[in-house]
Parts: C-alpha cells; structure tokens; sequence
C-alpha cells in the first residue's frame, strides 16, 4: 500500500519520537474567511486622506471622519467574518450578540456619504450614494447570523459555564502557538498544530454536550496550563541551545497529551453512545407496554 512521504527531517514528518495516531496534513485546518476582499476595503481610506489634504480645514476634517468611518466598517467586517465562521463550525452556537456585519454595512454608508458631501454638498447625492454602498455592502457579504442554532434543550446556564471553560482553554493555545515560534523549530511548530487539532476536538465535543464538562474540566484547564508552561520553557531552552534532548522530551509530552486527549474525546463521544442506547431501550420497553411492537422486534 503506498505511503506518503515523510521523514524525520521533513517539516511535517513525525521521527522516532512521534507515536500519536497519524493525521492528515489538512486535518483541522481551518481557512480564514476574511481573504483579500476583506482586506481590500482598508485601502479606500488611504487615497481619501491624501486626496483631503489640499481642501482646507473642513475638506480635511471630512475627508479624516469618512476613512475613519470605512476603516471601522472594513474592521468591523473583518471580525464579523471570523465570528460567522466560528458560529457555523459549531453544531451548538448562540448568534453573535453584536451584529458586526450589518453594522459595517452602516458604517460603511456613512462613510461614503460623507466623502461625497465633500465634494459635492447637499443631501441627494450623498443619501443616494450612502444608499448604494449599504445594499452592495450587504449583497457582498450577507448578514450576520441572526438566531441560536441547536440550543433546543440546552441547558443555557451550562451552555455558558462551558464557553467560560472553552474560551480560557483557547487562550492557553493560542499562547502555546506564540511561544514556540520563539523556537524557531517548523517541525514542532507543527507538531504543536497537531496537538492543537486534537484539542480542540475535545472542545467540541464538551460544546456540544455540556454535561462531559465535568470529566473534562482538568484537560481543559489544568493539562492544558501546564502544555503552555512546558511550551513556553522549551522555546526559552531551545532558542538559546538547540538542545537535541529539551527538543525529544518536549515532543514526547506532545505525544502523550495528544493520546490522552484524544483518549478522553473517544470515551465520552462512547458515553453519548451508551447514553442514546438506554434511552433507546426505554422507549422500546415502554412501546411494548402499549402494545406496539417495532419492526426490528
């Protein structure tokens, strides 16, 4: 059977050390929705200013307001992309609680309008033009999603214990990816990815049933503080020594948090499993109590 290529050497190759379970090298790769027609709508801000400079004193304080407004808006529009995106990755997911997107599209009107009241004053053209820019705006880009999505039978005040957790367990990541960029090392580097991966598999699976919180709370929290601390030691170690050594026994705490990791994800997704089986069997039971025999019977 053919193999993909790889090896000790190869940027995303696993060496002797290496024991977790292989994954694909898309694996958990998420693209960034924002892309270049996001960030594309950062540059009319800058010839606007330019443009203002020789219009005097009210040309110039207009000109700064309008690429004020449109950089807030392409801002706005940024974060509102990456925060629709995160709501439909999730099975469970409240709607955003600030519409960014739709807000952008506002400031995004007002922006143009007052660029075109600065050089042609009055009210038509620059409602007119305020007008155009909110509706393409929002043909563009859409709206930001405006209800919960399988919040049927969720215990809410769970529900936000978790996203705490969750939110906290992220944060302890993210500085894991800061740290071992100081190490200079592309294969940790995306060792470290893999790990994350495996991670946040555990996050969605407590997302999407609040109740493994409990079983899962010390792998959120305690393991994953300690993974940043061990991160953050070996970057300091290995950036200064390169040492072989601090390089195999951090890869080897990767290796083992990774196995536990997905060792706990396995035991309560067949814990959901066992817990549908029961009430599968209730149901039967009481079904025949009534009189009504299924087809699998």
């Amino acid at each position: 059977m053919a193999k993909r290529f790889g090896g000790k050497y190869s940027p995303d190759g696993t060496g002797p050390e290496s024991s977790a379970e292989p994954r694909g090298a898309f694996d958990g790769a998420r693209v960034d929705p924002t892309g270049a027609r996001t960030n594309i709508l950062f540059l009319p801000a800058i010839p606007l200013v330019f443009m203002s400079l020789n219009d005097g004193a009210i040309g110039l304080t207009l000109g700064l307001v309008a690429a004020g407004f449109l950089t807030l808006a392409a801002w706005l529009l940024r974060e509102g992309l990456r925060a629709e995106a995160a709501y439909h990755a999730r099975k469970i997911a409240r709607r955003p609680a600030f519409p960014r997107k739709m807000v952008a599209s506002v400031l995004t009107g007002i922006g143009v309008a007052i660029a075109v009241y600065k050089s042609e004053p009055g009210l038509i053209a620059p409602i007119l033009y305020a007008g155009a820019a909110i509706v393409l705006h929002g043909v563009s880009f859409g709206i930001d999603p405006m209800k919960d999505k399988g919040m049927e039978g969720v215990d809410t005040f769970q529900q936000d214990r978790v996203a705490r957790v969750v939110g906290e367990a992220e944060t302890h990541l993210g500085a894991m990816t800061d740290a071992i960029m100081r190490a200079g090392d592309r294969q940790m580097e995306a060792r470290v990815e893999r790990f994350q991966t495996t991670a946040r598999d555990l996050f969605r699976t407590v997302e999407e049933d609040p109740r493994d919180l409990t079983a899962a709370r010390k792998y959120l929290t305690v393991y994953l503080r300690g993974a940043r601390d061990a991160t953050v030691k070996f970057a300091d170690i290995y950036s200064r020594s390169r040492d072989p050594q601090a390089r195999a026994d951090y890869g080897a705490l990767l290796d083992d948090l990774e196995q536990n990791f997905a060792a706990r994800t396995r035991k309560m997704l067949l814990d959901d499993r066992s817990d549908l089986t029961v009430e599968i069997e209730v149901l039967r039971e009481r079904l025949q109590r009534e009189g009504v025999r299924t087809d699998s019977q």
